[in-house]
């Protein structure tokens, strides 16, 4: 089957399966995640507390990321998967039934989101590094574009359907669907050839294997800049769901159809990064794109500081998804690319690790100061200090110091 250049990764039929699936599944992530977020505002209408949550759900990454990369590096990665999206559609399913019966609490919702936190540290890193075996290493920027196409697509159309659904059904409808929607991955990933065996045992131990990760992370400089790039954007810039309800209902004083649409104002600009990338580029990502789109996405968060209009609101959230997708589909590909095949579980445990581990610390921080000195301070000061960290981390980069 012939593709276009910009979808030839499609052409590998369990990277069809793989995205079709997901796209589904995702749809029903972002739904949840939206409701979640309102649901927690309702409960304890506190944003230290929407932060907790985000921390809660993070914080097994933070923990635990070295071991699922060996996880993912030992086993075969599609039956690792078909467990953890399992695990992730019964933890849905179990919101729901506690929103729906009126029962749900706040202690509840911290609970479940620690179970989602514990199987998406898994999941992460195994699918990340399954990619290349689902298309081939020739297409596999191409397959990490669309990839991230089909996650943005999933942000824009996920959190417009739970505002939908909130406000007409209560949120225990967008939990349901969540749970729902995995029926699609596990079925896609049941049907695949792939398996994701691993290479041959090396006979070192899990210990033995952490460092050996860790030692040629630092050790490699382009992989030392590209993880240190994403630990700075993803301590305070990636927090949306902390900070976007609250600029929705505080500043712009907009209910949850108004929420939805600013984040789906973020996957909107996503969704059109990754189409361009997948599209126009050529070759690995070079370095100054990666240092030019992480420092774009850290000044408009900064300029979101003096926002008090929902258009310009939905415009520059938009530009933030756009430069903010195209940062992490290079660094993503930059990555795969560089890193040996019988490490890559590792490297990309170490990539979830500073993206999505190191989150929780930023989702406290940002509520906290959100919840002490109000939204616009709370994104100035995390768009001012990430800005000055990529600076700084660009300056080293010239210098050879990183």
């Amino acid at each position: 089957m012939r593709f276009p250049t910009g979808l030839r990764a499609l052409a590998h039929r369990d990277f069809r399966l793989f995205f079709s699936g997901q796209l589904v599944s995702l749809i029903g992530t972002w739904t949840q995640r939206v409701a979640q977020s309102w649901l927690v505002l309702e409960l304890t209408n506190s944003p230290f507390k929407l932060g907790l949550i985000s921390a809660l759900q993070s914080a097994p990454m933070l923990c635990l990321a070295f071991i699922a990369g060996v996880i993912a590096d030992r086993l075969p990665k599609r039956r690792v998967l078909i467990g953890t999206q399992t695990a992730l559609m019964v933890q849905a399913f179990v919101l729901a039934v506690l929103a729906w019966t009126g029962r749900v609490q706040y202690w509840h919702v911290a609970l479940l989101a620690t179970c989602y936190g514990l199987a998406f540290t898994l999941d992460m890193p195994t699918r990340q590094s399954f990619i290349v075996e689902m298309a081939s290493k020739e297409d596999l920027p191409n397959a990490i574009a669309l990839n991230s196409t089909m996650v943005s697509g999933a942000r824009m159309v996920g959190p417009a359907v739970a505002g939908l659904l909130v406000d007409r059904y209560g949120v225990a409808s967008a939990f349901g669907l969540n749970g729902l929607s995995f029926v699609a991955v596990i079925v896609a990933l049941a049907a695949m050839r792939a398996d994701g065996l691993p290479g041959p045992a090396q006979g070192t131990s899990v210990r033995q294997d952490i460092a050996a990760g860790l030692y040629y992370a630092v050790r490699t400089p382009v992989v030392a800049l590209i993880l240190s790039l994403l630990l700075t954007l993803g301590l305070f810039v990636m927090n949306h769901n902390v900070l976007v309800p609250l600029l929705a209902r505080d500043v712009l004083h907009e209910g949850a159809h108004g929420f939805g649409l600013l984040m789906a104002a973020v996957g909107m600009g996503a969704i059109v990064g990754a189409l361009a990338l997948a599209t126009l580029a050529k070759g690995p990502p070079s370095l100054s794109l990666l240092l030019g789109t992480a420092a774009t996405a850290s000044g408009l968060t900064l300029l979101l500081a003096m926002i008090r209009n929902f258009w310009a609101a939905m415009l520059i959230l938009t530009l933030v998804g756009f430069s903010q997708i195209v940062f992490l589909a290079s660094c993503n590909s930059t990555l795969q690319l560089v890193v040996p095949d019988r490490m890559r579980g590792r490297i990309m445990s170490l990539y979830a690790f500073v993206f999505v581990g190191i989150t929780p610390l930023g989702s406290l921080v940002v509520g906290t100061i959100a919840e002490w000195l109000g939204v616009a301070a709370a994104y100035a000061l995390a768009g001012g200090v990430t800005l000055a960290s990529i600076l700084g981390l660009g300056l080293l980069w010239r210098r050879g110091r990183v």
